[in-house]
């Protein structure tokens, strides 16, 4: 567990906005600018001005102190963050987890990440946030990873894109979304030129927008790592 605390405030210390970076794990964690106030006995115009960079950079006690606070206020919650993300990261997983420096919605990783085309739910793409992806090779992960494991694939949070590699026509990366019970904000089927019927029909009963892209996903990885939050601006 020592790992996570660590991991957190590195990220937050080493980035180029700190104040994003509280903010974006401030809300995977699903804690309040209200909660996190009340747990460090200041008010919440203080977290805003540190998450909007009004105040000068956070210093470490400060990040020290809230890293160890949103993992409290969890653990107070049940500790179902914490537990999503205490993995073994040593071992060789089928999927690889990579991290927006901020949030976008699904529509603008659509449009501006994946150049991706829209199959199902795209009166949906505007109303959810994204905050990385998923890239899982879906062949690998049928055979290795068991159900209890699968849900490793969201690492930090749900709002995400799942984008499934190595597949046909994308029933079985459907069919285990379905018999799971977090769902990410989008799906994405990498290299399909025809999406299986099944499979857009589980999407649409799931409510989760689901695309298909065949940009090479050396150019996804590419997008991914120069994207800021003032891109979207």
């Amino acid at each position: 567990m020592d790992k996570l605390p660590l991991k957190i405030a590195g990220e937050i210390t080493l980035s180029e906005s700190p104040g994003t970076s509280l903010k974006k794990w401030r809300e995977i964690f699903g804690v309040t600018q209200t909660e996190l106030a009340d747990h460090l006995g200041v008010t919440s115009s203080t977290i805003s001005d540190y998450e909007s960079n009004r105040r000068e950079s956070p210093g470490t006690g400060i990040i020290q102190r809230f890293v160890k606070a949103i993992i409290e206020i969890d653990k107070q919650k049940g500790g179902w963050t914490v537990k999503r993300l205490s993995r073994d990261d040593d071992v060789e997983e089928p999927y690889e987890l990579l991290s927006l420096t901020g949030s976008m919605s699904s529509k603008e990783f659509v449009e501006d990440i994946i150049d991706g085309e829209v199959v199902v739910g795209e009166e949906k793409l505007d109303k959810s946030k994204i905050y990385g992806c998923t890239l899982i090779d879906s062949l690998r992960a049928i055979v290795e990873l068991p159900c209890d494991r699968f849900i490793n694939i969201y690492g930090s949070t749900t709002e995400r894109a799942l984008i499934f590699q190595n597949v046909s026509m994308g029933r079985s990366p459907l069919v285990a979304v379905r018999v799971t019970e977090l769902k990410p904000s989008l799906i994405v089927l990498h290299n399909v030129s025809e999406v299986d019927k099944v499979g857009k029909k589980i999407a649409k009963a799931e409510g989760v927008p689901l695309v298909k892209t065949i940009l090479p996903m050396s150019k996804i990885k590419e997008r991914i790592s120069e994207f800021s939050p003032e891109d979207i601006q």
